[in-house]
Order: structure tokens, then C-alpha cells, then sequence
């Protein structure tokens, strides 16, 4: 919805003109007297039409005929939808043009439209979702009026049930806020705005990545940020589908509650297992009820990751069924399920063999990665490295001696060999 900015487009006719065509259509279904009244005071402002050309009406008179419309505008008015859009795009054209962008009387007015959007009938939201938008191009990306536009439009489309009409990404809120000319302060609430209405729509899950750049925004001075940094890591532990918890554990935020008693839970996540689990949770139910975090959910998420982990180290290779059902203290029987769970959360890829009671791991994401996990990669590496030598050196032996289909198989044995002997 927000492409580029839009360049203000002037309807035909004078200032005059124009103006008046707006206090017309401000004043439709008001009494005779009342609009009478409302014209009159337009040519009070402006002067008796033919006195003076529109070209010599000065910057102030301008001014204050637009504040007359602006006094007079109590809602989105008794048009079609069409005749909706083109009275507001003209009065943004004028507004944008006869104050300048950083002024505090347009903000005033900016914030005096939007509430008019706000408080006009629901029945009316696509029309008021497209003004909205027209008005948020209209003005530069810098501006930091596009701040308080954008609110408006979110919480209408809230409020209607129709976040979905309104799509944006963690790409382009990461955009406006390089762009917007506002305080730093200005940007974090911005963040959790954008928080609370994702909760509030029932996404928690898509809120979590605003959590993170809530907690990153906020200075070490704030008093906000240690509780912005636990319900984080509540949030964290809560979602299903949060299984990467370094990039929280690396928040200066993040580190600054170690002393937290949900701390050591994180900590857990990030680099143990089951038993570690069990043990804090018998000793930490009421931190548990404190946090709404359901144990049983807990216990799936830590041993998806501990299957993870697990994996990391069989890339390439076949692992037991007894070590799975070791290291996650489930049946045996119980494998074949978890194995399938951890396939369909992204950590882990491979193939079961009843046969064989394995699983052949192809790809496993790993918790965490340092020296350790750098260390297993430059094996990998050195090892694929060494089976591609060996394969070049054997198609420069068997060039010309031999056929097409006697190379691919000394190609095929010498590559089975090294998965063999290095994964």
C-alpha cells in the first residue's frame, strides 16, 4: 500500500475556487442559514470574488481559508466514496503546500484530520484505509508526520478486524524508521505499537521480531528496558515456533537481567536439554504460572532442540533410534514421531529407515554457533574438499581409457566412500 510518495495534484480552477468547492461539500446537509453563514466568512477571508486576482491573495489569507475548511471538516462528509477521496486529496494538496513539513501548525493539523478518519463510521474503513494511504505518500519520507498517519491507519484496520488489508514486514518497518526524522524515543514506542497491535490481532508469533527490535531500540538509561527484555524471553520461551534464541541472548538488554529468575531457563534453551529442563521447572512452578508458560509446551520445544543438536553431529551420517530415545527420554516406539515433528519444524532434514531403525541426516540446524560448531564445519569442509580431489583425480586418470559409464561408476564408488569415512 505504501510504494512510493505521491507529488500533490491540484484540481482545475483558482484557490478561490477550489476553497469554496470544499466548504460546499464540508457544509453539505446543514441547514441553509449555517452554510450561508460558512461561505460568508470564506468571503470575508478571501475577499469579494473579482476584488483581487487569486494570485494576490497573500500566504496568510490562504492560511486562513484552509483553517476554515479544516474547522469545518467533522467527519469524512456526505459523499460517495469517489467524492470522499478527491475532497481529502485536495485538502492534503493545499495542507502540504501552505505550511511547511517540519511546522508545528501542521502537525496540528495532521492530528486534527486524523482523529475526524478515526471517529467517522466503520461502514466507511476502505474509504478512509485509501485516504489514509494518500496522505501517508503525500507526505516525504522523512517527515515526521508519516509516524502518527501510519498509527491511525494500523489502529483503524485493527479495530475493523482487517489487519491482513493493511500488509507490512519486518523490511518495511525497519525502512520508515531509518527514514522518519523522529527521536529515538519517538522509534521504540513506534516498536511496541507495533507489538501490541500484532498481540492484540492474535499474532503473537509474527510480534516476536518486533519484541527483539523493541528491546534493541531502547537505551541503557531507560527505565523500560530490563521489562521490555523478560517479556521478551517470555515470549521467546512461549512461542512454538521460536527455536533461535541466540540472536536474544546476544541483546546488551538481554544480558543486563542475568539475574532474572527466567534467566536461567533462556540459558537452558540455548544450550542444554530435557534433564535440565525437569530439573528448574520442578524447582521454579510458580516462575512457570508467572510467565504463562505451559510446562508441557516447554518440554516439546526443548526436546525438538535437543533432537537438533543431536543431529548437528550425524550430518551425513545414519543415527540410532536408541541414541534419539536417549537423549530426549521418550520410548523408543515413541521415535519415529518425534523424528517427524522435528522434520516439520524446519531443524532438521533426513530419512527414517524402519528397516535400520536410523535416521540418515541430511541437514540439522545447530542451537548456537561457535568454535564448536565452526570447528565440525571446517571438518565437513576439509573432507568434502579431499572427495572432490579424489574425484577429479580419477575422471584425469580414466579420460580416453575407458567409457562414459565406467567413469561415472568410479565416480559414484569414490563419492560413496568419502560420505562413508568423513560425515
Amino acid at each position: 500500500m505504501f510504494v512510493t510518495d505521491s507529488v500533490s495534484v491540484f484540481a482545475e480552477g483558482t484557490f478561490k475556487e477550489q476553497i469554496q468547492e470544499l466548504l460546499e461539500y464540508t457544509t453539505r446537509g446543514r441547514p441553509d442559514d449555517e452554510r450561508a453563514s460558512v461561505l460568508q466568512s470564506f468571503k470575508n477571508v478571501v475577499g469579494i470574488e473579482g476584488d483581487e486576482k487569486p494570485a494576490e491573495i497573500d500566504i496568510d489569507h490562504r492560511r486562513s481559508a484552509l483553517k476554515l475548511v479544516l474547522d469545518n471538516a467533522k467527519g469524512v462528509g456526505e459523499g460517495t466514496e469517489q467524492e470522499i477521496e478527491g475532497f481529502f486529496n485536495l485538502l492534503f494538496a493545499h495542507l502540504l503546500s501552505l505550511w511547511p513539513n517540519s511546522s508545528p501548525e501542521i502537525s496540528q493539523h495532521v492530528t486534527s484530520l486524523l482523529s475526524v478518519l478515526s471517529a467517522s463510521p466503520s461502514e466507511q474503513s476502505l474509504v478512509k484505509y485509501r485516504v489514509l494511504s494518500n496522505l501517508f505518500n503525500a507526505t516525504p519520507r522523512t517527515s515526521a508526520l508519516r509516524p502518527p498517519i501510519y498509527t491511525t491507519l494500523l489502529e483503524l484496520a485493527v479495530s475493523n478486524g482487517q489487519l491482513d488489508i493493511v500488509p507490512f514486514s519486518k523490511q518495511d518497518i525497519d525502512r520508515y524508521l531509518k527514514e522518519w526524522n523522529v527521536s529515538d524515543e519517538e522509534k521504540s514506542q513506534f516498536l511496541k505499537f507495533i507489538v501490541d497491535i500484532l498481540v492484540q490481532s492474535g499474532r503473537p508469533d509474527t510480534a516476536y521480531d518486533y519484541r527483539v527490535m523493541y528491546v534493541q531500540s531502547l537505551p541503557p538509561s531507560s527505565e523500560l528496558r530490563q521489562s521490555a527484555a523478560v517479556d521478551a524471553i517470555a515470549a521467546a520461551l512461549r512461542q512454538p515456533k521460536v527455536f533461535d534464541f541466540e540472536p536474544l541472548c546476544k541483546l546488551e538488554a538481554v544480558i543486563a537481567a542475568k539475574d532474572h529468575e527466567l534467566f536461567p531457563l533462556l540459558q537452558i534453551f540455548l544450550d542444554s536439554g530435557f534433564p535440565e529442563l525437569k530439573t528448574w521447572a520442578d524447582n521454579n512452578a510458580a516462575v512457570l504460572d508467572a510467565y504463562h508458560l505451559d510446562r508441557s509446551e516447554l518440554e516439546q520445544k526443548i526436546r525438538l532442540l535437543a533432537f537438533s543438536s543431536l543431529a548437528f553431529d550425524y550430518i551425513g551420517r545414519d543415527l540410532p533410534y536408541s541414541q534419539i530415545a536417549s537423549t530426549l527420554q521418550v520410548s523408543p516406539s515413541d521415535v519415529e514421531k518425534w523424528s517427524i515433528d522435528v522434520i516439520r519444524a524446519g531443524l532438521v532434514s533426513g530419512k527414517l529407515s524402519q528397516a535400520t531403525q536410523t535416521l540418515h541426516v541430511v541437514r540439522s540446524s545447530a542451537r548456537k554457533f561457535e568454535r564448536e560448531q565452526w570447528e565440525a564445519l571446517e571438518k565437513r569442509l576439509l573432507a568434502w574438499k579431499t572427495g572432490l580431489a579424489s574425484v577429479i583425480e580419477i575422471v584425469a586418470n580414466t579420460q580416453g581409457l575407458g567409457s562414459a559409464g565406467d567413469i561415472a561408476e568410479a565416480i559414484k564408488g569414490e563419492q560413496g566412500t568419502q560420505v562413508e569415512s568423513t560425515a
